[in-house]
């Protein structure tokens, strides 16, 4: 039996689905908060509709910060595995709330934590981190500017590792709230002895992400230019980078974790890297193409603060260690993924 937090979400639907596929038992929690944080259009519900079409998956409708009720059910149940992706997502949103931010993503990880360490020691903890733990710092490093987009220079040019230095940047409160969570579940494996790994995403994506202006890049980008709506490209020429991985990838880098537990406290950087990147403005012309629709955006020339310039990951350490693994869905496959999803729905309206 396995535990998935935030099984609504992307990668917490992604992880279930995968794992339901394989005949595991598998119970979800998730509160939606998200319909919270974003509005109508950021909920779940319909994420967790399907998965309890599955028999032999169980749905629990509970925040994270609940103790008590966390605690049942750890008490009823022994897991083989439990994937972390409960959170506030949005490196925006975290501005507005910082209190109820940083509860959500590091106290709700420590009581995942305490749970694990009190009632089920022997479980494998994957704990669903972000690039934003290392900050602003990657804008510092040497660019060249192309008509498109941002490239990194020098040692870089491989995407970045997990050797980045975390401080002295900007994090936004987001960045703080989750690298405190990934400090917390590196320790319970250093100091406890738990199976815990970090997992540092770049951006994250499929055809089910609730995507929102706030959070979501890719996911909200395609469908602002299905629907026709509006989008707003905020500073750096639209020409950032991004890569972006497919939440069915993440799945199957669970699957390895799962199949080898990781050394106790480990951290992967994990992203589309250099087989699965875009930037903003070619990200446009690529929606522009398979949708036959013209792309409505406005630049606002301010960035986000804290944002990321460039990112591209270097995965060349969870490679090496896991060396079966390898990405299968591209920005491409992504891309049409998203159509065949969005026509879907549509039809069905």
């Amino acid at each position: 039996m396995i535990l998935v937090t935030g099984t609504g979400g992307l990668i917490g639907n992604s992880v279930s689905d995968f794992f339901l596929k394989r005949k595991f038992d598998v119970i979800g929690v998730d509160n939606n908060q998200r319909k919270k944080f974003f509005g109508k259009n950021g909920s779940i519900e319909q994420n967790i509709i399907q998965l309890k079409k599955n028999k032999k998956f169980q749905h629990k409708f509970i925040d994270i910060l609940d103790k008590k009720k966390l605690e049942n059910i750890f008490k009823k149940n022994r897991f083989s595995l439990i994937v972390h992706a409960a959170a506030q997502p949005s490196h925006d949103w975290s501005a507005t709330n910082p209190n109820l931010d940083f509860h959500t993503n590091a106290v709700g990880t420590l009581n995942i934590l305490e749970c694990v360490r009190k009632y089920n020691p022997n479980s494998t903890i994957i704990y669903l981190s972000t690039n934003k733990v290392y900050g602003d710092v990657v804008n510092s490093f040497k660019y060249k500017e192309l008509k498109t987009r941002y490239e990194v220079k020098d040692k870089h040019k491989d995407g970045f590792d997990e050797n980045i230095n975390i401080d002295n940047s900007k994090h936004s409160p987001f960045g703080v709230s989750k690298l405190s969570g990934d400090l917390l579940v590196q320790e319970y494996g250093k100091y406890f002895g738990l199976k815990t790994c970090c997992l540092r995403a770049g951006c994250l994506t499929g055809e089910t992400h609730a995507g929102v202006e706030l959070h979501g890049f890719l996911s909200y980008l395609f469908k602002s230019a299905y629907y026709k709506k509006k989008y707003y490209i905020y500073g750096y020429k639209g020409k950032q980078v991004r890569d972006n991985l497919s939440s069915y990838d993440v799945s199957t880098i669970i699957w390895e974790l799962y199949n080898k537990p990781p050394i106790p406290g480990e951290i992967f950087n994990i992203g589309g890297g250099r087989e699965s990147n875009i930037s903003i403005l070619e990200a446009i012309k690529k929606c522009e193409a398979i949708t036959k629709k013209k792309f409505d955006f406005k630049y606002v020339n301010t960035e986000r603060s804290g944002d990321h310039k460039f990112w591209i990951t270097n995965m060349k350490k969870f490679k090496k260690r896991y060396p079966k693994w390898k990405i299968k869905y591209s920005i491409d496959d992504i891309f049409l993924q998203m159509l065949d999803y969005e026509n879907f729905r549509t039809f069905r309206k």
